[in-house]
């Protein structure tokens, strides 16, 4: 196991602590910025004084010494550092790794970054159904591919967390996965809050004296709406219950259907009852259209 630090002060990783002490003296008289005026003897001052800050505090020497460079997501510290940015205030730094207070590197190397945020934050669209029914959806992130469970009645812009499939930090810890949610559009749905609407087609024969009508989707399979008689273009029905479930309150919307009445093709119907039509079939009354216009 690869542990860096050791390397960076110059010790065995069997030291005791007063070779450690007594190797970090060296260095740092070595490197100080006061002594040493090379532009690199500053980051490799920092560097020492980082590692002799964990190896000089027997908690997170322990830590250290189980974990190993794996707390720096497998590099050595030198690379570590250098991938947080040059403004990277080292105590913060491994405070974060670390946990807790730290004692400070005594070297004033820069004021107030942050600790280092272990979350990762992606975007995925899943299909209309999905969103309703509930689900899975395949991720591929950080050369890891799982299934995560989509939730019946999510919304576009809601964000899922997925513990512990963010980024490595340190010390074995690893950041949650942010998932923020956008639904496709659907072809048939519209939805409105809990509610979904949609347009149903309904043949001439069933509009004019009445039947049922099949409701079949991915959504909804099995529904039988009964038409009444005389049922107009563009009536609405509603079916309680059927529209999305409630994340919170468990409670279903309701599905709203529009009725779009389909006419036969004439030229395809009966001769007999074609001519019949034509006679039968009660026309407007071209005066009356006109007087109700003036």
């Amino acid at each position: 196991m690869a542990k860096s630090l050791y390397e960076t002060l110059g010790v065995s990783e069997n030291a005791s602590a007063e070779e450690i002490k007594k190797a970090y003296r060296k260095l740092a008289r070595k490197y100080h910025p006061d002594v040493n005026k090379d532009e690199s003897a500053i980051d490799k001052f920092k560097e020492i004084n980082a590692a002799y800050e964990v190896l000089s505090d027997k908690k997170k020497k322990d830590e250290y010494d189980m974990y190993g460079d794996q707390m720096f997501g497998g590099q050595n510290f030198h690379d570590f550092a250098k991938n947080q940015g040059g403004n990277v205030d080292l105590d913060d730094l491994l405070r974060s790794i670390f946990g807790g207070a730290s004692g400070g590197f005594g070297g004033g190397f820069g004021g107030g970054q942050s600790a280092v945020d272990l979350d990762q934050r992606i975007n995925i669209t899943v299909p209309f159904y999905v969103s309703i029914k509930g689900g899975k959806h395949n991720i591929s992130i950080n050369n890891e591919s799982f299934d995560i469970k989509i939730p019946v009645g999510i919304k576009s812009g809601e964000t899922l967390r997925v513990r512990g499939k963010g980024s490595m930090g340190g010390m074995g810890k690893r950041g949650d996965l942010l998932i923020k949610v956008e639904v496709s559009d659907s072809p048939i749905y519209e939805r409105k809050d809990n509610d979904l609407y949609m347009t149903i087609d309904v043949d001439l024969r069933s509009a004019l004296f009445g039947g049922k009508v099949r409701i079949s989707s991915l959504i909804h399979d099995g529904i039988i709406l009964k038409v009444p008689a005389n049922t107009k273009n563009g009536q609405k029905f509603r079916v309680r219950g059927a529209g999305v479930i409630d994340r919170k309150t468990s409670l279903s919307g309701n599905l709203y259907l529009t009725a779009n009445i389909i006419l036969p093709n004439v030229n395809e119907l009966d001769e007999d009852l074609r001519t019949m039509l034509e006679e039968k079939l009660p026309v407007v009354n071209i005066d009356d259209t006109e007087k109700s216009d003036a």
